[in-house]
């Protein structure tokens, strides 16, 4: 983006879509220039989420903002520790760290996503299964 945004709606963005929900990215160096950490509202449908993986270089925080689901996040040992999370409660990954979050209710989950620094956002958009909906648009699936 040419310009530097500071005040950002999330029609000013794109959104990343794949097959268990989507992103759009608020904060990140293409948006904002921000270079020491990443923030983007993550929606997963009903149902689904992400599998087990881990952002190498990254600490993140998920503070979840609407509905619910189970949080795994693996102990220092590498045990994975399963919470059930809703609308208020937020989880800390150390950069590294395995974990996965999946929706367990009817309704969409949406999730206030950040990493420090940023970095695994560009990642995510290169993976071939995002595709890319430019800002202003609806994405369908």
């Amino acid at each position: 983006m040419a310009e530097e945004l500071r005040f950002i709606h999330p029609d000013d963005v794109e959104t990343q879509v794949f097959d268990w929900g989507s992103i759009k990215w608020l904060s990140e160096v293409r948006v904002t220039g921000a270079t020491r950490f990443a923030s983007g509202v993550v929606i997963l449908d009903p149902g689904k989420g992400h599998a087990r993986h881990n952002h190498p270089g990254s600490d993140e925080v998920l503070y979840f903002i609407s509905g619910e689901g189970d949080q795994m996040v693996e102990d220092a040992s590498g045990n994975p520790v399963m919470r059930h999370l809703k609308a208020g409660d937020m989880a800390f990954i150390p950069e590294g760290t395995f974990h996965s979050t999946i929706n367990t209710t009817w309704e969409p989950l949406r999730i206030l996503a950040v990493y420090s620094p940023g970095g695994p956002e560009a990642f995510l958009r290169s993976l071939p299964d995002c595709t890319i909906v430019p800002a202003g648009e609806i994405p369908s699936k």
